[in-house]
């Protein structure tokens, strides 16, 4: 006992440096870890993982969080490797797979929902606050993004009533967002369907409102870690809170200067403020990087140096100092994406490079396009990384759909995305008719389907109608029959079968299609049947709801590997945790990255240094930043200027390439540029928020006449009244407007 013991601990402590040993050896209380990029976070946290199940701990009692299913099942099996198969009794997973199955096992407390709900992904969400829109009357177009509003209250632990509390003394248009909300979240009840948010919301809700589940589950995880804790929001750092806080066994791993989500609900300061929360904390910093070149290393160290808001750190390396990165500086965006194929084939075919050793990396997305025309003009093989998804697929999703009614009868999204998929006559005026009835009766869609003594009260609908009714209510309860026995794929051939859908898509000319050939959605639909036989034979007592449950907390960068040599082309913030031997950061230029609606906000503006920082980290071996003197923008060809942060970069570190255009003043070789420090803001010379209010009408040079929807800090929200305008949201300093 005593040998093998001693021998797990030299497995696990073999081959870490001094400060990770620190790290996985402190095994009580509040542990930081702050870990910079490439240096072996993941190694550490597994580690600390098989650690401590070594020295006595029940794996059981340890709950691990990571950002993907991709990264926890890596971290199981290393563990695994270690100890033995023990380390697999740890709960690993994701925040949303975590509380997806807290939930499961919970949620009927709340008498609200039952535990088959539903998950709703984001274009269910999407769809379901659309119909809300329209069923108050509402301005799509102004409630466009009401959603990605929703999410944020969310996120921010923002419940239906505080939010209606809230928006008494604001503007109209906060009280109609309150509206929609609020029916919305009724919407999702009597669906019993939980959206991707409320799988946090809701699991932080319980363990607030009913103590004895919260101690239950802070008895069963005794020893809590969560990795990238900087990229955590409200939600999920209440959860934390929650559960730690009788035992304060948590370690958190991440690491500031790589905190880019904020626009999405992100917050740096529950890993800024850890050692505020947590006095006793213990703080190891990792900074020996296993990934970079020492010039790529110094670049990226003096460009993160400018920024205010930190904890400092420097990162080094052993590695060879490497090349210089080079500069390429084009005349026109079109030359920029000329250059970078053609260098990426003298890589292939000179230097021995593999296709998927390269990487691209741009701040928007539109960027994508150029490089694509000459990558296919050039033949070179690429994939876009965070394009449509596989599960996004319509043909997809279609099936999804049957499944989701057969698991859930009540979710009505799901229900009427198939009830005329494959198109079987029924016309949508007719389910109009249907969900108005719903609506005025209060029952389920599914109810009033399979009832046809009540679609007889129904009025306006044709016989014919009320035949095809009746024989998609026949077939879908058969379905649900033949899912108490048939495995999840046998089911999803049964309702391809049934359904025809195999023979009537080739006709369909819908617009989510109709870009993928009869082929393409073939091979597709072969595909997902395989998944779910492979997801059987992983879990063979799987029902309909695991597997729904298995697609649904998919994560987008957990499909990032790819079994073709091609080049990956993505955002930099979909590039996160990942690395390459050869970097492309494209477009480096002022008013693209940095971003120019974060040039005026110094918060904004530091996060995308930070953005800056992950670009170049992800950089093994050869590091290309390329910047354009011109760019089209909306059909006008518009001057460009470098990037700030290129010339925050050692000059000695650079070597120049190309047109050079007019740029600030570069660093001196071997100096690092002066720390920025942001200017003071003088008092506005421009209308502020004080000169503005709801109802004002404005004149605004381009485009008319337009009334103020809402006000805030720096922006005004307005409605045009030239229809092709709509609603725009305007900063009050720059924009060409005068009050009337």
């Amino acid at each position: 006992m005593d040998e093998q013991f001693f021998f797990d601990t030299e497995k696990i402590f073999g081959g870490l440096n001094p400060k990770q040993r620190e790290a996985v050896n402190c095994l009580n209380g509040p542990l930081l870890v702050m870990a910079g990029a490439g240096s072996g976070k993941t190694r550490v946290l597994t580690c600390r993982i098989a650690n401590l199940i070594a020295q006595g701990i029940a794996p059981w009692n340890i709950l691990a969080i990571t950002f993907t299913n991709k990264a926890a099942n890596e971290m199981k099996s290393r563990a695994a490797k270690m100890i033995g198969e023990s380390a697999r009794e740890v709960w690993l997973s994701t925040f949303h797979s975590f509380c997806a199955q807290i939930l499961r096992r919970e949620i009927d407390i709340t008498d609200k929902f039952k535990r088959n709900f539903a998950i709703y992904d984001a274009s269910d969400s999407k769809a379901l606050v659309k119909q809300c829109v329209n069923e108050l009357k509402l301005s799509a177009e102004l409630f466009a993004n009401a959603n990605a509003g929703i999410s944020a209250l969310k996120n921010d632990l923002v419940s239906v009533d505080a939010f209606k509390e809230r928006s008494l003394n604001r503007s109209v248009y906060f009280k109609n967002l309150a509206m929609i909300y609020e029916m919305y979240q009724n919407r999702l009840q009597q669906n019993n369907a939980l959206d991707f948010d409320d799988l946090i919301f809701f699991t932080v809700k319980i363990f607030s409102d009913y103590p004895e589940v919260l101690e239950r589950y802070r008895e069963r995880f005794q020893y809590i870690l969560i990795d990238e804790y900087q990229d955590t929001n409200a939600a999920q750092y209440e959860l934390t809170r929650l559960l730690a806080a009788k035992y304060k066994n948590i370690c958190v791993v991440g690491d500031a200067d790589q905190s880019i989500y904020g626009w999405r609900g992100a917050d740096m300061r529950n890993i800024m403020n850890f050692e505020r929360d947590y006095p006793k904390a213990t703080v190891v910093l990792l900074e020996q990087n296993y990934r970079s070149t020492k010039t790529i290393l110094r670049a990226a160290n003096a460009v993160i140096a400018n920024n205010d808001d930190r904890i400092p750190k420097n990162l080094w390396t052993q590695n060879d100092g490497g090349e210089r990165i080079k500069l390429i500086v084009c005349e026109s965006d079109r030359q920029e994406a000329q250059l970078v194929a053609r260098e990426i084939r003298r890589l292939v075919e000179y230097e021995n490079f593999r296709y998927d050793e390269i990487a691209l990396l741009y701040r928007m997305n539109a960027q994508s396009r150029p490089f694509e025309e000459y990558f296919m003009q050039m033949e070179i093989p690429y994939v876009i990384v965070g394009g449509l998804k596989f599960y996004d697929r319509k043909e997809i999703k279609d099936i999804l759909a049957y499944l989701h009614v057969i698991a859930n009868p009540n979710d009505s999204v799901h229900l009427r995305r198939i009830i005329n998929t494959p198109r079987r006559g029924l016309g949508q005026v007719n389910v109009n008719r249907l969900m108005e009835y719903v609506e005025d009766e209060g029952i389920s869609f599914f109810e009033l389907v399979t009832d046809m003594n009540r679609l007889l009260m129904v009025p306006g609908l044709t016989q014919r109608f009320r035949n095809g009714i009746r024989n998609f209510a026949a077939m879908m309860m058969s379905f649900m029959e033949s899912a108490k026995t048939l495995p999840v794929h046998k089911l999803i051939q049964t309702v391809l079968d049934e359904t025809g859908y195999m023979d009537a898509f080739k006709t369909d000319d819908a617009d989510e299609s109709k870009n993928h050939t009869d082929d393409a959605r073939e091979e597709n639909l072969g595909e997902f049947i395989n998944s779910a036989k492979a997801f059987v034979q992983l879990n063979s007592e799987a029902t309909v709801q695991d597997f729904l449950n298995h697609v649904a907390l998919i994560n987008d960068t957990d499909a990032v590997a790819d079994k073709e040599s091609r080049v990956k082309l993505m955002t930099v913030h979909s590039a996160k945790g990942l690395e390459f031997p050869v970097v492309f950061v494209v477009g480096m230029e002022e008013k693209i990255f940095p971003h120019g609606s974060a040039l005026d906000t110094p918060e904004k503006l530091e996060e995308e240094r930070r953005a800056c920082y992950v670009a170049l980290t992800r950089a093994e071996r050869k590091l290309y930043i390329t910047a354009a003197a011109t760019r089209m923008f909306f059909g006008e060809m518009l001057k460009q200027k470098v990037s700030r942060f290129v010339d925050e970069m050692p000059a000695d570190c650079m070597e120049s390439h190309g047109y050079l255009p007019e740029r600030r003043p570069v660093p001196q070789v071997g100096k690092l540029p002066a720390r920025h420090v942001a200017p003071k803001k003088s008092a506005p010379t421009q209308r502020t928020r004080t000169d503005w209010n709801v109802g004002d009408q404005i004149n605004h040079k381009l485009w008319g006449l337009g009334t103020v929807m809402d006000v805030g800090n720096v922006n005004i929200t307005v409605q045009f009244a030239n229809p092709q305008v709509g609603v725009k949201k305007l900063a009050v300093k720059v924009a060409p407007i005068t009050k009337i």
